[in-house]
C-alpha cells in the first residue's frame, strides 16, 4: 500500500510537492486542488491508512500534526482570523488519498455546512 500512496512518494522525493514546513514525524505541503486560498495538508512521515486507524501508538504523531498544523496557520497569515482543520475518513468524506492527512484551510470566511 504504502508503496503506491501519492503522499508516501512525496515524503520519498518520486513526487514534487510545495513544502511549507517540515517536523520531526510530520510534513505540511500545499494541496494541489485547494479548496481555500490556504489549503495546506499535514502528514505524517509514517503510513497511517487514516484517522480510523489511529491508536494510542500514534499519539506523538497526531499531537505533532496538530502542532504543525498550528504553526502553518501561523505561518500563512489565516491564524487570527480563523481556519478549519478537517480529517477525511471513507469514500462518503471524499477521502482521495489513503495516507492520514489533516487539512488546514483558511485565507476566507469558510461556510457551513462545508461542501
Amino acid at each position: 500500500m504504502a508503496d503506491e500512496c501519492p503522499f508516501c512518494g512525496i515524503l520519498a522525493g518520486r513526487i514534487p510537492a510545495d513544502v511549507v514546513h517540515e517536523g520531526l514525524h510530520t510534513v505540511a505541503f500545499r494541496d494541489i486542488k485547494p479548496a481555500a486560498p490556504v489549503h495546506v495538508l499535514v502528514i505524517p512521515r509514517h503510513h497511517v491508512l487514516n484517522a480510523a486507524t489511529i491508536d494510542a501508538a500514534d499519539a506523538e504523531v497526531v499531537a505533532e500534526m496538530f502542532v504543525t498544523a498550528r504553526l502553518v496557520a501561523e505561518q500563512e497569515g489565516v491564524a487570527a482570523s480563523g481556519y478549519r482543520l478537517v480529517f477525511n475518513v471513507g469514500d462518503d468524506a471524499q477521502n482521495s488519498v489513503p495516507h492520514l492527512h489533516l487539512h488546514v484551510l483558511g485565507g476566507r470566511r469558510l461556510g457551513w455546512p462545508p461542501g
